[in-house]
């Protein structure tokens, strides 16, 4: 069942938004050759808790860690760890920070120094994706034109949008109802009304689509070992056009 949220319940959303953005913005800075992924997630824990919330990652389902930190073929839910990252990686950082019971939800590729016009252009093109989509995003419109949007701006690109993880409905869980996929023909799935918040996630690959979990249950790879980038935003179905992004300061 898609939720519609209180002002009460929205304004708390807006909250816990900006707390992962001040995290968001906190790991962008500390992102350089020769860091560690735990040290990232050390710090983004810290910041969420100072901020009196709760990392939302950490213990969902077993998850270990505060935040997912993908570097290049990994596509999502990346484990921190104490590989430190080389110059012309590209890491996916995606945060959760749970505010008095709600939460908000971001994912943002970033390069690591200097990186290739490839790996460049599929940034680009991954977060172009997501303005794409939610140019739709609108009180009326049918989900899935949110999906076809994405699909078509990356496949014009020459890239491939994966099909195995989609986006959400988010709220007092991070994962709830309506499964929001980043591929499919327009004019489907339920209409968009004002008080929905969703979770929009284009995930973008250089080569195949197709991807494969690895033995630690998590960490999701491309087949093809080519690159991944994945971009995320907190959104708020308004009545009055535009969406609201929630997890922006």
């Amino acid at each position: 069942m898609i939720t519609i949220k209180s002002r009460k319940e929205i304004d708390l959303m807006r909250h816990a938004g900006k707390i992962v953005a001040g995290a968001h913005a906190l790991a962008g800075k500390m992102i350089k050759p020769g860091v560690t992924t735990q040290e990232l997630d050390h710090a983004v824990e810290q910041y969420i808790r100072a901020a009196d919330a709760i990392p939302t990652f950490k213990g969902y389902g077993g998850f270990p860690n505060s935040i997912c930190a993908s570097i290049n073929e990994v596509v999502v839910h990346g484990i921190p760890e104490k590989r430190r990252l080389q110059e012309g990686d590209i890491i996916s950082i995606d945060i959760g920070a749970t505010y008095k019971g709600y939460v908000g939800d971001a994912a943002v590729t970033h390069g690591v120094g200097n990186i290739s016009d490839e790996a460049a252009r599929l940034i680009a093109v991954t977060r172009e994706s997501f303005y794409r989509g939610i140019a739709y995003a609108r009180d009326g419109f049918r989900l899935s034109d949110i999906s076809n949007a994405v699909q078509t701006y990356v496949e014009d690109n020459g890239f491939s949008v994966v099909r195995d993880y989609v986006g959400h409905g988010v709220g007092k869980q991070m994962h709830e109802d309506p499964p929001i996929p980043n591929y499919g023909p327009k004019g489907h799935g339920p209409r968009l009304r004002q008080g929905m918040t969703l979770a929009i996630e284009p995930m973008v690959n250089v080569g195949t689509y197709d991807v494969v979990t690895l033995k630690d249950g998590w960490t999701v790879v491309t087949t093809d070992g080519k690159l991944s980038s994945h971009y995320e935003h907190t959104i708020l179905i308004t009545g009055t056009g535009d969406p609201e992004l929630l997890t922006v300061i």
